[in-house]
């Protein structure tokens, strides 16, 4: 009897050792585009979560720890991103980090020339380690939000944008 019970305590300490490692089945970014509908002012902010982009780091800065908290692999992931994620016809320069816990934000900043109807977006991020991994971009201008969704190896994709 006491073996039975011991097995039996045993599966459920294996059971509930299972479901963490179960919760997180899927790698996703987002990536929100603001646009100052006058002066045509862009702003990316993208929000990634570190338990995503830390193992992503090995592919990414192969001669950096593999940690945000090492600045040659932080300034690896800011041009990663930068030249990974492109807007046709917008230089996106570095405008800012931050890191609260888990989560990971990188600021891009540009100016849009016109007034374009849409937008052509690359937005396939973290292929190399996460074949799984989506980007949700959102893009905003005069109040109203577009989204978009990318996968690792997608074509530059269109978007609406409303004009002033």
């Amino acid at each position: 009897m006491r073996r039975g019970r011991a097995a039996q305590l045993l599966g459920g300490l294996l059971l509930t050792l299972a479901v963490p490692a179960a919760a997180h089945r899927g790698h996703a970014s987002l990536a929100v585009v603001e646009i100052d509908a006058k002066s045509g002012a862009l702003t990316v902010t993208h929000r990634m979560q570190a338990h995503d982009v830390e193992p992503a780091l090995v592919d990414i800065a192969p001669a950096a720890q593999p940690s945000l908290d090492d600045p040659d692999a932080m300034q690896a992931l800011v041009a990663y991103v930068g030249q990974r994620f492109r807007i046709r016809g917008v230089t996106l320069a570095p405008a800012g980090q931050r890191l609260s816990g888990d989560l990971v934000e990188l600021r891009y900043v540009g100016r849009m020339k016109g007034k374009p109807g849409e937008l052509l977006i690359s937005g396939g991020l973290f292929g190399e380690t996460w074949p799984d991994h989506s980007t949700q971009v959102n893009v905003r201008r005069a109040g109203i939000t577009r989204s978009l969704q990318f996968r690792p190896g997608d074509t530059e994709q269109a978007v609406r944008i409303a004009t002033p």
